[in-house]
């Protein structure tokens, strides 16, 4: 089961559409100051040319998947968090809170591909220094291989430099959680090695400036082998036979764990090796029979020299056994092998060991078994004499109980402060000697969902919006503070959309995705969330058409528009009792997935205007808008949104709003540019000089106006409401906002707030300045 592969791809592409490219360019992160200039001429520029003052996370608390606890080994409370999706946090102990530390410099559009973090390295002997392997998928949209990036900081993730690397990265992936794949040499850190999924083992003796294939293997999988094998583990992890920590000679003898899927594809006997040269020749190391073909999760390296390892039969979140626990002697003691543990009941995702020898105690993590209740935290405090279960039918506070135990960390300066991941965040026990130890989730500021559709109400409406997102489902915000409680099902789901009357926004509409079925499901609201109901039936294409390319409107109360994905829209007059399709014509398959998007004139809600974005951009059909003036029933094309030839681009890419406040108003992104009607769609006019940039080197396409939002308009200003952009403007990527209608424009962002990209976005209607966005699997955030 490999959660958000399908929902991160709108954020993800709304900023990258290029695959990753080789080298080893190095590229200094650096925060850039972009002249604010008016994007065309006309009236006196009235923009406030001010940015947003600060930006905050809306609280959900967790929300994605963990992939990795890393501390520092001698400098307490120095940690960070890895995601599949969403970046990379440093622990706050001050406070008790998570720092994001990858919503700047290198991680803005065009390079949401690297909010994925497959590995954390942190440098024995300066705790300053920290580095990341970043990269979702080792494969592009196309099946060709795309390289990752590293990334360096020298302190603690202030700031950044990145290099280009050869091989591709695959940090959201099946079995994201192995590792970790980067390791430093103990005694000389400035030579590392990584662990690859496709491309064998590689080193490098300059912090990651340059790399070269290590002798293990020479074999580089093809896209097409990726393609055949499906999701390659790889070179799972390397261990160094060295208790030494600082400066000095290089590691000689090293350790490499190989999964059974890469050993074959390249050849190779075994799936452990040796080097005793420093990784210029390699030797297979027998393991048990027991362990035979088995993956190799985790493993550690205790101060008197021994190894203890995980061995599963199978590799991926929340993996099933049979899994084992091992101690291995090493080159020091004679690569022996004694078993410590063993499961049938869920998987080994992790261990951690804190002291040596009999006394050890050793953190080992049951994974796949999804419940609370049952096990899934081992613990033995006589070095794997015996065991005992410290979280199985324990209390677990706090929400997102995930089955994806894959990590587990023993504080270095606290035996009784133990951590471990799931795929909603982190849990932790203070008291982990007590016969029961009690256990928290420490998410403060960790957020990591991701927001497929964004929607806020009229002034004074009951609550401030509406967030669909995967896994997590649909939630009505009362309070941005707070983790929400209105939503029409707390089960693991995908919310795909919503809406509300806006005479009338008390009543709410949506659709989504059960995840644990697979069944879609439209609901509404009468009481502003209080209480929900589920649509009678669903509309033509809906059950087999759930991708995220959605749209669903209401005009009114029980008048609903729904638009599935790849579907033509139905519309219902009675609640969804029933649905009629609408004339609107069919959407051609074109690869990706496509939609209709939806929007109703709020000022006068018998016109419904519909949006085809021609679903690729290499669609040699134009993007097109359709208008409705009988309350979503029946469209007729306009011919002057033919005329503007709007560019074809994805679903996610693209974007469409409406002013309020005068009837026939609209706004519209095709992903390279910004055009705005004020005649019901009849004429368009392209606006401001956004415009697309191409990719260069590993950095993506920069989308020119993927996403437009309005909301309260400044004071005085010569248009009823504010207009917000992402796009790029003179080639710099970034939030612009205008309060003249176009006339001028101020970017509204900075370059530390790019959040890896930006998918979705809403403007406040009550708060003039106020924009709600998502970030690359970061939540939701907002200005204050």
């Amino acid at each position: 089961m490999n959660r958000k592969h399908d929902f991160v791809l709108p954020a993800l592409l709304a900023g990258v559409l290029a695959a990753c490219s080789g080298g080893s360019t190095p590229d200094t992160a650096a925060a850039s100051s972009p002249s604010l200039q008016p994007a065309s001429s006309g009236p006196a520029a009235t923009t406030s040319s001010t940015p947003a003052g600060s930006w905050t996370s809306v609280k959900w608390g967790g929300g994605g998947y963990v992939t990795g606890l890393i501390y520092h080994p001698t400098s307490a409370n120095v940690m960070y968090a890895r995601t599949d999706i969403g970046g990379a946090y440093r622990w706050n102990n001050s406070n008790g809170s998570w720092t994001p530390i990858t919503d700047g410099p290198g991680f803005g559009g065009g390079e949401s591909e690297f909010h994925g973090v497959e590995s954390i390295a942190l440098d024995p002997s300066n705790d300053q220094l920290v580095y990341l392997v970043t990269g979702m998928y080792t494969v592009d949209g196309g099946g060709n291989p795309q390289n990752g990036r590293i990334y360096a900081s020298s302190n603690r993730g202030a700031s950044w430099t990145h290099y280009d690397l050869p091989f591709p990265v695959g940090g959201n992936e099946d079995a994201r959680a192995i590792g970790e794949r980067l390791q430093l040499d103990p005694t000389n850190p400035s030579t590392m090695f990584y662990a690859s999924r496709t491309a064998g083992l590689w080193k490098s003796t300059n912090s990651g400036q340059t790399w070269t294939q290590a002798a293990l293997s020479s074999t580089v999988l093809t896209g097409a082998q990726i393609k055949v094998i499906g999701s390659v583990k790889g070179v799972e992890q390397i261990m160094f036979d060295n208790s030494n920590v600082g400066g000095g000679a290089a590691t000689r003898n090293i350790y490499a764990a190989v999964a059974p899927d890469y050993a074959q594809a390249a050849g190779l006997g075994s799936t452990l090796y040796k080097s005793q040269d420093g990784g210029s020749s390699w030797t297979p190391v027998p393991v048990p029979s027991s362990v035979s073909g088995y993956y190799v999760p985790h493993m550690v390296r205790t101060s008197d020299g021994y190894f203890y390892v995980v061995f599963n039969k199978t590799a991926g979140q929340g993996a099933g056994g049979p899994g084992y626990l091992y101690k291995f002697g090493g080159t020091s003691f004679g690569e022996s092998w004694t078993q410590l543990a063993a499961t049938t009941t869920g998987g080994y995702g992790g261990v951690s060991v804190y002291g040596s020898g009999a006394m050890a105690r050793i953190a080992l993590a049951v994974t796949g078994t999804w419940t609370s209740t049952s096990p899934v935290v081992q613990l033995s405090d006589n070095g794997g004499g015996s065991w005992r279960e410290i979280a199985g039918g324990m209390q677990h506070g706090g929400a997102g109980y995930w089955g994806w135990v894959d990590d587990i960390e023993i504080d270095p300066a606290n035996r009784d402060h133990i951590m471990h991941i799931t795929g909603g965040g982190v849990w932790e026990t203070w008291n982990a000697s007590s016969a029961t130890p009690s256990w928290d989730a420490p998410v403060n500021n960790l957020e990591e969902t991701a927001t497929q559709a964004l929607v806020t109400p009229p002034a004074g409406a009951a609550y401030t919006l509406v967030n669909s997102a995967g896994d997590i489902g649909t939630w009505v915000q009362t309070d941005v503070t707070a983790h929400p409680t209105r939503g029409p099902t707390s089960a693991w789901s995908n919310g795909n959309a919503a809406d509300m009357a806006w005479s009338d926004p008390s009543y709410i509409v949506g659709s989504g995705v059960l995840n644990s079925s697979s069944t879609a499901f439209g609901f509404w609201s009468g009481d502003s969330g209080n209480t929900w109901s589920n649509f009678a039936v669903l509309p033509n294409g809906a059950a087999a058409n759930q991708a995220a390319a959605s749209s669903i409107v209401a005009t009114a109360r029980g008048q609903v528009i729904w638009a599935p994905a790849n579907s033509v829209p139905s519309y219902s007059t009675d609640n969804g009792a029933s649905w009629t399709p609408t004339n609107l014509p069919a959407l051609p398959a074109v690869g990706w997935d496509r939609g209709y998007r939806l929007v109703v004139d709020r000022k006068n809600p018998a016109k419904v205007y519909a949006y085809d974005s021609a679903g690729v951009p290499w669609n040699n059909t134009a993007g097109k808008v359709y208008v409705s003036t009988d309350g979503g029933h029946n469209f007729t094309l306009s011919q002057g949104s033919v005329s503007a030839k709007l560019a074809p681009n994805a679903y996610w890419t693209t974007s469409m709003a409406i002013n309020p406040k005068v009837e026939g108003d609209i706004w519209l992104a095709d992903g390279n540019a910004v055009y705005h009607s004020t005649d019901s769609g009849a004429n368009w006019a392209k606006v401001g000089n956004f415009a697309t940039v191409a990719a260069s080197g590993s950095t993506g396409q920069l989308q020119g106006a993927s996403v437009i939002a309005l909301g309260k308009a400044l004071g005085g200003s010569s248009y009823q409401a504010a207009v917000y952009v992402v796009g790029a403007m003179n080639g710099v990527w970034g939030v612009y906002h205008s309060d003249d209608g176009g006339a001028s424009w101020a970017r509204y962002n900075d370059d530390a707030h790019q959040f890896g990209g930006i998918g979705v976005m809403a403007a406040d209607w009550n708060t003039y300045g106020r924009i709600y966005l998502s970030g690359t699997g970061r939540g939701l955030l907002y200005t204050n």
